[in-house]
């Protein structure tokens, strides 16, 4: 029987299943309020990725949620679940990754989306749609029962009294003063209309309805996320970009005296550091933060190389501003008459490939280890035609902080290698090989990183590096972007010395877990990954050690908001 005072056999399994699906369409209330917020404000969070590379197990090719997460990852990071992590108490404490909280150690954003949270705004109305949905839900079973009449008549009632709220109503603050009590009345009627035993296939059709609506919503916010997050993360902030075109522009109307000291630009006897960079701040941090740390720096040499789009405000910035006894010298990249055959069409910046692989066989997806890679761009290997009188350089990338003395790497003997790196011991060749093909490397051996590397550009003209790397990358073109790192891989096996690990720390751009101690006595703080210290997005408590390089007190940094 369908009324509410049959006791048959089959009442009790029909009851249970009502009461389940009650349960859900509750759950699915409250879900479809956090998700669009979740996953809007949960962007996980420079300018240098290029590339990504899955190496984790795939997932089976008939579930949704998988396909929907295997292309999130792809697009961008690892976006955490909303129920992972419950306020700010949890961020700070040792969080438990196997129940599924935050992925401290590898770069989830869910402390980002925590510490920036925002009030979900319109949420009685949001909550108001629900209640009106699940309403209508069970409206057409309950009037079909004659004993549920009054019932019936006081469902139809809210449900035209909140059809005609929110037709008026768009906005919370377009609610009428009572609307608490007809929310309230609302949610009575629909928990009395829940107590009765009915026909559940019209509630089944409804509740199916709004799970559809829900998932496909949910799929549509996690592709949005991930297109928000690398816009955001790919793009020049809007400060950067007015620096960038007010120095351009007073380059041009103030006509300073370019000190051009062409002796000490090609002295080898000096110390030269060569920075790759079109971000006149970044690269003017990895030169301030090197420069305050040096025991002496009347024999320091930077060579900036830009592009000529940022050319004229780097010369400006660099004309205008000291560091010490250091000079700075500008470099176009794309001048083709300063260089001859050591030019490229555009510059191009340290590529950073994000790689994932599980941590064990039976890790779930959740639990995937990222390491950001970085490696030489096709600009590095110009580096012995540019210096043709240099026999040894430091390359430094723009997203790097200086915390102590460099000089000793100067007397660095590397045996006889071309390039003295940070070895990655994290990410094995052999983890790489299903990505790399069948080129033989040593599968044990550590791969290494781009940041802070010692070059021996004469040992580099004996052995021909860039040639190598030139046919390696035309042999591989098919591979687009991995094969940068395949043919970097490549030119340089056996040629890299393993600088010791105190040199460098890097992964201030992605992991939040890093040791405030091991910050602090690191020589070279590196911020690979996305979160650019210089960025929105930057992990907030590792920016400290980065902002405070900056001039505050500089008239352009002031007026583009560039301190914030």
């Amino acid at each position: 029987m369908k009324g509410g005072s049959g006791g048959g056999g089959g009442v009790a399994p029909a009851k249970r299943r009502w009461r389940g699906l009650a349960i859900a369409v509750l759950f699915l209330v409250v879900l479809s309020m956090l998700v669009p917020l979740g996953f809007l404000l949960g962007l996980h969070s420079g300018f240098h990725s290029a590339g990504h590379i899955p190496l984790q197990r795939p997932s089976p090719s008939g579930d949704r949620s998988s396909h929907i997460d295997n292309l999130v990852r792809k697009l961008g990071p690892t976006l955490p679940k909303i129920s992972r992590i419950n306020g700010k108490a949890k961020m700070k404490s040792d969080v438990d990754e196997s129940e599924g909280f935050c992925d401290l150690k590898y770069g989830s954003y869910c402390i980002w989306r925590e510490e920036n949270r925002e009030e979900m705004q319109d949420s009685m109305v949001k909550k108001l749609k629900d209640q009106l949905f699940v309403a209508r839900a069970y409206f057409p079973s309950i009037a079909k029962i004659p004993a549920q009449s009054k019932l019936s008549g006081e469902l139809k009632q809210n449900i035209q009294e909140v059809e005609r709220v929110l037709s008026e109503s768009t906005t919370d603050a377009d609610l009428p003063p009572e609307i608490q009590k007809k929310s309230r009345r609302m949610e009575a009627v629909i928990a009395r209309a829940k107590s009765v035993s009915l026909d559940c296939n019209n509630v089944d059709k409804k509740l199916r309805q709004i799970f559809d609506l829900t998932e496909d919503e949910a799929n549509f916010h996690m592709k949005q996320s991930a297109f928000l997050y690398q816009l955001a993360v790919q793009t020049m902030p809007k400060s950067l970009h007015c620096l960038s075109m007010r120095l351009t522009v007073e380059y041009f109307r103030d006509h300073l005296f370019d000190k051009e000291l062409s002796e000490k630009y090609s002295d080898p006897t000096l110390q030269h550091y060569v920075i790759f960079s079109n971000n006149v701040i970044a690269s003017s941090v990895v030169i301030n933060s090197t420069v305050v740390h040096a025991r002496d720096t009347v024999n320091q040499v930077f060579h900036v190389l830009t592009d000529l789009q940022n050319y004229y405000a780097m010369k400006h910035w660099f004309l205008r501003n000291t560091f010490r006894d250091a000079v700075v010298q500008v470099l176009n990249i794309e001048d083709s008459d300063s260089y001859g055959k050591a030019t490229l069409s555009h510059l191009t910046l340290p590529v950073e490939f994000r790689v994932s692989f599980p941590s064990n066989d039976s890790a779930p997806a959740i639990h995937n280890r990222t390491q950001y890679v970085s490696i030489f761009s096709h600009s590095h290997y110009l580096l012995p035609e540019i210096f043709k009188n240099l026999e040894k350089v430091v390359v430094l990338d723009d997203d790097v902080v200086v915390q102590q003395d460099l000089s000793a790497l100067w007397s660095l003997n590397m045996g006889g290698k071309v390039t003295g790196a940070i070895e990655i011991c994290s990410v094995k060749m052999d983890q790489l090989q299903s990505y790399l093909g069948e080129h033989s490397f040593q599968k044990h051996s550590c791969s290494w990183m781009s940041g802070l590397n010692v070059i021996d550009l004469a040992r580099w003209r004996d052995l021909d590096i860039s040639e190598t790397y030139w046919k390696l990358v035309k042999e591989q073109v098919s591979m687009k972007e991995g094969s940068a790192l395949l043919a970097t891989l490549l030119s340089f096996q056996d040629q890299i010395y393993a600088l010791d690990r105190v040199w460098v720390l890097s992964g201030l751009g992605h992991d939040y877990g890093l040791d405030i101690e091991g910050i602090k006595k690191a020589a070279v703080l590196h911020y690979n990954g996305n979160m650019k210290p210089w960025l929105d997005l930057g992990i907030p408590k590792y920016k400290e050690y980065w902002k405070k390089f900056l001039n505050h007190e500089d008239q352009y940094l002031s007026e583009c908001n560039v301190n914030r």
